[in-house]
């Protein structure tokens, strides 16, 4: 009931070979490593202060900031 010896893991690993084949496993810990990449890069991006943020929902902070290419859609449905 103790752990697993060396030789059990490479059983597993053998299996787990025949099972997916090396170019599915290759790819498979290309795409896990792109995606472990991303959230490191998102949470580093997320963490640095910036003073020129905008608003979480990316509006725009106020309508003298705004430059002459923005429209505001909602400004069509306000009454």
């Amino acid at each position: 009931m103790g752990s697993f010896s060396i030789w059990h893991w490479l059983i597993v690993l053998l299996i787990v070979v025949m099972v997916f084949g090396t170019k599915k496993l290759k790819n498979m810990g290309s795409d896990l490593g792109g995606a472990v990449k991303g959230f490191k890069d998102g949470m580093k991006d997320g963490s640095t202060p910036d003073s020129a943020a905008t608003p979480p929902n990316g509006q725009v902070a106020s309508p003298a900031v705004a430059d002459k290419t923005t429209i505001d859609v909602e400004a069509k449905h306000k009454s």
